[in-house]
């Protein structure tokens, strides 16, 4: 028999307090930290950088759409862009060799394209094959795969701000078209041919320093004057010149019957 007068049982359920949701409000204020961090260490990179650095930069913030493609080097399209000078031309050479793989006939013609840093700047030079890789053979007319490299070419060098000189030479064989048509002629006409070819494909206006047309003056295998790599078209990015230092104002001369400001000591005379 149950006791119901004995004392009630009780039962305390203790609920744990968890804590509240404190909200993203802290993580708002770490992004702006960071973000202020961030602004800090640019401004002070920019302080201590160069004035070409700096012109770069703030072409790109005018025109972020005519940014440079080689190495952020161009300044609105405006040629106003980092230096390609001595010590970077190397880093230029094989940013080249990278952007003409991406023509369809580079890999039949790679052997044909030849980078050297001289010193007058990057040369590229486009050989001949017995055939005619680059123009047709005895022509100024370019082929297919000719104007193909050379359009990948020309989107490169149109970002930096360095002059292009273009240069034609050719083999020793006498030229066998029309009469009064030589080598001159033919050398002077393939690289006319791709400096059209060039400002049709963008480079900038006065980029185009010279066209030069050698004939078989300077041929590349002295040993062998008729060989089909003598017959070429190169294509010099030249060392950018530094801005010549201003000239120093001429004194201007006194004029004449005023003294001079300097003080003369008074003449002695002696007496004989």
């Amino acid at each position: 028999m149950n006791n119901q007068n004995g004392p009630p049982i009780i039962i305390i359920k203790k609920k744990v307090a968890h804590g509240g949701h404190h909200g993203g409000a802290w993580k708002v204020a770490y992004a702006d930290f960071v973000t202020a961090m961030m602004a800090l260490f640019i401004v002070l990179w920019l302080m201590s950088s160069s004035e070409q650095v700096k012109k770069a930069i703030s072409a790109y913030f005018r025109d972020p759409a005519s940014s440079g493609k080689l190495s952020g080097s161009a300044s609105a399209g405006s040629g106003e862009t980092l230096s390609m000078s001595k010590d970077n031309m190397t880093n230029l050479k094989s940013e080249l060799e990278q952007a003409l793989k991406k023509s369809p006939d580079f890999e039949k013609l790679k052997d044909y394209v030849q980078m050297s840093v001289t010193g007058e700047g990057l040369r590229i030079e486009l050989l001949e094959s017995e055939s005619g890789n680059f123009f047709q053979s005895g022509s100024p007319v370019p082929t297919g795969a000719g104007k193909e490299l050379i359009e990948q070419l020309t989107d490169q060098l149109r970002q930096l701000p360095n002059d292009i000189l273009i240069e034609g030479d050719t083999d020793s064989k006498p030229f066998a078209g029309r009469a009064g048509y030589s080598n001159w002629e033919l050398s002077t006409d393939r690289a006319n041919a791709a400096r059209r070819l060039m400002e049709d494909a963008g480079l900038r206006p006065g980029q185009v320093a010279q066209v030069r047309g050698f004939a078989d003056r300077n041929l590349r295998d002295k040993d062998n004057p008729e060989s089909p790599s003598n017959r070429r078209v190169s294509v010099i990015v030249r060392y950018q010149q530094p801005d010549p230092a201003p000239e120093a104002e001429p004194k201007k001369p006194q004029a004449e019957g005023k003294p001079s400001a300097e003080k003369t000591s008074p003449s002695k005379e002696t007496k004989h």
